[in-house]
Formats: C-alpha cells, sequence, structure tokens
C-alpha cells in the first residue's frame, strides 16, 4: 500500500486578526467570522481592573458563533491576571493573551502594555500564575523593543525568560514601541517594521510558536512570512478592509473555496442586528460602524457607507436602512 506522507497539523495561530481597541469587539468578530472560519479573533485589550470591578459580563460576553475567540488581558499583579484568565475560560474563550504591546499612557500609568517588556521577570510571574489557573493556552503580545532599544538581545532575553514560565506562544509586533513622544497611532506607523528579528526568533527558539503582526496588508505579504514563522497577524488590513478574510480560509487552510456574497453577509449582519437589538437593546448602528469597508473599493462604495452611517437614520430599523443602501449601490452602479 502507498504510503502517503502526513503533513504536521496547522497551528492554530496560523492566522489571526489582531486585537484593536474600539474595533475588536463581539459585533466585529461576528463579521469576521462570518467571513472566515478558521481565523483566530481576538478581543479588545481588557483590563484585570475592569474584570475585578466593572461588569463581568459587559466585559467577557461574546457570541457562541466566534470561536475560535482569544481574550486579551492587560494588567500586571499575577494575582489579578489569575483571576481574570480563569473567568475567561469559565466563560468559554480558547486562549488567554497577555498584551506587552500597547503604548498608551493610559496603559503605561497601570504599569502594563508595552513598559511591561523592561520587567521580564514581572511578565514571567504573571505569565505562571495564568498557565497554573487555567487549561488553555496563555500567549503573550509583545513589541521587539520599546524606545530606542534596537538591540535583537532586549526581545530575545524576553522571550527566553517568559518562556521559562510556561509561554509558549508569542505575537510579535515587529516594531519598538516609543513610550515617549509618540501617539498609539503614531506608535503603529512611525518605528520602522523589522521583521527578520520576528524570523530569528523563530530560528533561535524553534520549539516555540511565533506569529509575526504589524504592516501586513496582502496575502502575498501573509505567505511570505509563513515561510518563517508559524503564523501572521493582521490588524488595519483586516478591519478596513474585512473582504479580504473571506479568501484565507481556501489560501492558508485548504479550505475549499469561499461562496459568501457581500450581499448575503450584509443580510447576515442586518439579521444579527435584529437580534442584538431583542438581546439586549444594542442599537444597530453600534454594529453596523464594522462593517463600513464591506464593500471597500467596489463602485457605489462611498454612498452605501453614507447610508449606514447617517446619524439622521438611527431610529429606522436596520432593515429598512438596508433596503436604502442596496437601492444606492445599484443606483451608482448604473450611472457610473
Amino acid at each position: 500500500m502507498e504510503h502517503i506522507p502526513s503533513h504536521p497539523p496547522l497551528s492554530p495561530w496560523r492566522l489571526s486578526v489582531a486585537p484593536m481597541m474600539d474595533w475588536t469587539d463581539r459585533h466585529c468578530r461576528y463579521l469576521h467570522r462570518l467571513l472566515s472560519k478558521h481565523t483566530l479573533l481576538y478581543t479588545e485589550m481588557v483590563t484585570t481592573g475592569a474584570i475585578t470591578h466593572g461588569s463581568v459580563q459587559r466585559h467577557l460576553r461574546f457570541n457562541a458563533e466566534e470561536h475560535p475567540v482569544a481574550l486579551q488581558l492587560g494588567g500586571s499583579e499575577p494575582a489579578d491576571l489569575a483571576h481574570a484568565a480563569r473567568l475567561g475560560e469559565q466563560w468559554g474563550y480558547d486562549e488567554i493573551n497577555l498584551n506587552c504591546g500597547c503604548p498608551s499612557e493610559r496603559v503605561q500609568r497601570g504599569a502594563f502594555g508595552a513598559c511591561l517588556m523592561a520587567e521580564p521577570q514581572t511578565v514571567a510571574d504573571g505569565v505562571k500564575a495564568m498557565v497554573d489557573a487555567v487549561s488553555i493556552p496563555v500567549t503573550v503580545k509583545h513589541r521587539i523593543g520599546i524606545d530606542k532599544v534596537e538591540s535583537y538581545d532586549f526581545v530575545r532575553d524576553f522571550v527566553g525568560t517568559v518562556s521559562e514560565a510556561g509561554c509558549e506562544v508569542f505575537l510579535v509586533h515587529a516594531r519598538n514601541a516609543w513610550l515617549q513622544g509618540l501617539s498609539p497611532k503614531e506608535n503603529r506607523e512611525i518605528p520602522p517594521l523589522r521583521y527578520e528579528l520576528a524570523h530569528r526568533l523563530k530560528r533561535d527558539f524553534p520549539q516555540l510558536t511565533f506569529g509575526v503582526n504589524g504592516g501586513i496588508t496582502t496575502n502575498e505579504q501573509i505567505a511570505d512570512h509563513l515561510q518563517h514563522v508559524d503564523g501572521v497577524m493582521v490588524g488595519r488590513e483586516a478591519y478596513h478592509n474585512p473582504w479580504l478574510l473571506t479568501s484565507w480560509d481556501e489560501a492558508f487552510f485548504g479550505a475549499a473555496p469561499s461562496t459568501a456574497t457581500r450581499e448575503a453577509v450584509e443580510e447576515q449582519m442586518v439579521t444579527y442586528m435584529e437580534r442584538a437589538f431583542q438581546e439586549d437593546g444594542c442599537p444597530w448602528y453600534a454594529i453596523a460602524r464594522h462593517m463600513l469597508g464591506l464593500r471597500h473599493g467596489l463602485r457605489g462604495a462611498r454612498r452605501w457607507r453614507q447610508i449606514w452611517s447617517d446619524h439622521r437614520l438611527k431610529p429606522l430599523p436596520p432593515r429598512e436602512v438596508w433596503a436604502m443602501a442596496q437601492e444606492y449601490v445599484g443606483l451608482e452602479a448604473e450611472t457610473t
């Protein structure tokens, strides 16, 4: 009998959408899951303080359809992280991720995010507390350095220390975080991308899983990075041009080609808007804002977007707004 070589299973981190504040809420993730079945989705960062002192349901609730979905935590106290991780597992998340990459001043004042990279032992202590508390994977998202530290040794030693605490998966935003003088937005654009450092980490720690993040916008770039690391995390491009996700299951997971259409996805989102309103009074426009990139680059997209974001239409039911948006797409397509 002919021996068919078996392929190693694909990494669960092969492709993911980055955690993005104010963007990757449960409504955004619901849309992304309609577009790709296999891509791993991340929550916005939730601080341990918000979980400890705020509404757990408001911060941890998600839709069953979102799996696989990971909870990203912000914090530095081992006991608080362990408590939040335990709650995340109880709520059904597939992974707990620790943010060691966010450079905002608010995050620095809370002594977590990117400034934690200067304290690898603190990160290791937090990771160990979470690993001991839950049975799902505990992962870390981090930068390649902070401020003007350009040395590869810095990020290598960070990964070495944190991996000894039980973290086996590192998601590397391949830019430094400048803690002074740049806004969070500028921190996503100004420090230069140095993908080769993420690739080098994989060579130096072959037993660990590495994903690379930062400035990745095309399937060609994704495929190129997958020659060097285990996974790719896409951020802003996935949000502004979500239709890209419909190509990923076939291109990177060996699935059948997507049969989704923009019209069908839009209608599914309208049905979801109705459901969300029934469940907890969520207004449709809080959901619609996440799908404004659905017709990115198509004829009629601008006027279609204008309808879905017109504040004067807020009192109308979403199905009526949808009908108006469809009409504009048709009109503009005929007249251009």
